[in-house]
């Protein structure tokens, strides 16, 4: 008699714990299909609010990391936007520590004034998560972001009249800083999955009230527009979410493209320039559309940053064939140069303090 087949790939292994359920075992999956989201063995940094997110993400994790062996450290963020912040912030600390998780809470001292406002308070919390990252050479910081906050990104940023590339923002993966990257395993799952994940499992929450407060944009979005696409058209919320993976993907595989079409323009710099440099006659006989995408392709790249559709072209009419040399001043310290032939950036930080401009 032949011996039974082995199990197939995506089912656990035999020592799977038994508590397991059917939300562990899907980001399991997820997990071996993309081994480099969260590579086993690796220490991960959990962005942890005490909300219901956030807490789901814990508890999964926490009831995976035996099979992929992950160490998990906690940090917690207290804006002081609430009288009971710091309270709540000290059970959570306290919960996590008779869980044996290691947790690091930090309270934003500088504070703007005129109560709560999103943009700063993400960029101090993004801030403290690199440092914390940095100085615990962690190169995962995982937040509990769901397909309801997908699908919730996507109608803002369309209504913004965003790009492409802003509707399929919140990715599964982006760099975060250096060697360390934001990685979002719950996108596959939406919000009242995850009070339910926290009912099953037994996990504290910390509610946080300001989750309803209407003078948030992402919360008049939440309480007012989708539940009216819901009643229009159930499963909105889940469509929509869909639809920010399906142009996350477009937009990888047009990246891919991008690179392919930008190879045969590519030469090196002039001069003592080491760095790769762009032929600038093939890429001006090109369609004007094909040469917006390949510069802007180009660009970010090399810089990090996109320019608005009216600076590529202002860029672009100041590089046509019948213009000469010329530079021109791009956001962060960043230049780009052109002689007739070849197109080259340099950057403020490698240039000498007496060639900086003031």
């Amino acid at each position: 008699m032949s011996a039974p087949p082995p199990p197939p790939p995506s089912t656990p292994s035999p020592a799977a714990p038994a508590d397991w359920g059917a939300d562990h075992l899907h980001l399991h999956r997820l997990l071996r299909r993309q081994p480099d989201l969260l590579p086993a063995g690796s220490p991960l940094l959990l962005a942890v609010s005490g909300g219901q997110d956030s807490m789901a993400l814990v508890g999964l994790l926490s009831g995976l990391r035996r099979l992929h062996g992950w160490t998990l450290h906690l940090w917690h963020g207290d804006h002081r936007w609430r009288a009971e912040s710091e309270q709540q912030a000290r059970e959570l600390e306290a919960w996590a520590g008779q869980r044996g998780l290691p947790i690091s809470v930090d309270t934003w001292q500088d504070a703007p004034d005129g109560g709560p406002r999103e943009a700063p308070a993400r960029q101090w919390r993004y801030d403290r998560l690199r440092a914390l990252a940095s100085d615990l050479q962690v190169a995962r910081v995982v937040t509990g972001h769901t397909a309801s906050d997908r699908a919730e990104t996507l109608l803002l940023n369309l209504a913004r009249g965003s790009h492409r590339r802003g509707l399929a923002s919140l990715r599964r993966r982006r760099p975060l800083s250096g060697g360390i990257a934001l990685v979002r395993p719950l996108l596959g799952i939406r919000r009242r999955d995850t009070a339910r994940i926290c009912r099953e499992l037994g996990l504290p929450v910390w509610p946080d009230p300001s989750n309803h407060d209407p003078r948030f944009s992402r919360n008049r979005v939440r309480g007012e527009v989708l539940p009216v696409l819901e009643a229009l058209h159930p499963g909105a919320e889940g469509r929509l979410a869909e639809l920010a993976e399906q142009l996350a993907e477009e937009e990888d595989a047009a990246g891919e493209l991008l690179d392919l079409a930008l190879a045969p323009l590519i030469a090196r710099g002039p001069g003592e320039i080491g760095d790769q440099a762009l032929r600038r006659r093939p890429l001006t006989r090109l369609e004007r559309a094909n040469q917006r995408l390949l510069l802007q392709h180009w660009l970010e790249a090399r810089t990090g940053r996109r320019l608005s559709r009216r600076g590529l072209d202002s860029l672009l009419d100041r590089l046509a064939p019948a213009r000469g040399p010329g530079q021109a001043d791009l956001a962060g310290g960043w230049r780009l140069h052109w002689l007739r032939t070849t197109l080259w950036l340099s950057h403020d930080a490698d240039r000498p303090p007496d060639d900086r401009h003031p």
